[in-house]
């Protein structure tokens, strides 16, 4: 596990982002634990995010031009991404970024995208993939402008089976062809919570659940 993705968990953790019980889905599954990363509503949480987002990114070693956040939550994680790059410690990227608004303004400047133009390679910064629904409305519209989406940078792969028999994060990958890099998986968080950080009651009750639920890879 890397720094990174323990510092994440921690912050997760700390900040009730991460719950455990008996949560039902829309899914219907009932999940033992539930994930909601609006629960991140400091200054300081959102820096340590935009941080973990940011060394998230640097590993996977992808090549791209700009940064883009799907409105809503999107838009105050891909600023701290943003502002996490542009840090000494993160080499002083100083990467543009834009977001795009849910309705289309009819005066001042128009349109539905906000910041820099959207060219060349985008990376997509957001916080869970259920449907996809927005992931995909993201990547319609960054290739209408011209843009090239190349991956969608996301706090959690749940890594669960749905109707296909595919994970969310397979479907977006196959169905968009872009990369999609969480900061954790469920695989991950099992791994965390295993070394003493939850009652081995709710490691056990996730572990079962992904054994029920869980895709092979």
């Amino acid at each position: 596990m890397k720094p990174y993705q323990s510092a994440f968990i921690e912050l997760a953790l700390a900040h009730e982002v991460l719950k455990f019980g008996e949560f039902t889905l829309k899914s219907g599954r009932v999940s033992p634990y539930f994930f909601n990363l609006g629960k991140i509503a400091s200054g300081a949480a959102l820096r340590r995010l935009g941080q973990a987002y940011a060394e998230a990114l640097i590993d996977a070693g992808i090549e791209y031009d700009m940064l883009f956040g799907p409105a809503y939550k999107g838009i105050p994680l891909v600023t701290a991404v943003a502002l996490a790059l542009a840090d000494p410690a993160f080499g002083g990227q100083d990467r543009p970024y834009a977001y795009n608004r849910k309705e289309a303004k009819d005066h001042g400047e128009g349109g539905v995208l906000v910041g820099a133009p959207p060219r060349g390679r985008v990376v997509i910064v957001d916080d869970v993939l259920t449907a996809g629904t927005a992931l995909r409305e993201a990547v319609a519209l960054l290739r209408a402008a011209g843009a090239q989406p190349v991956a969608a940078l996301i706090a959690l792969d749940r890594q669960e089976k749905g109707p296909s028999g595919r994970s969310a994060v397979q479907e977006m990958e196959q169905d968009s062809g872009i990369r999609i890099i969480p900061l954790v998986t469920a695989r991950t968080l099992l791994e965390y919570l295993s070394r003493g950080a939850a009652n081995a009651g709710i490691v056990e009750a996730i572990r079962a659940y992904q054994a029920r639920y869980g895709v092979c890879a």
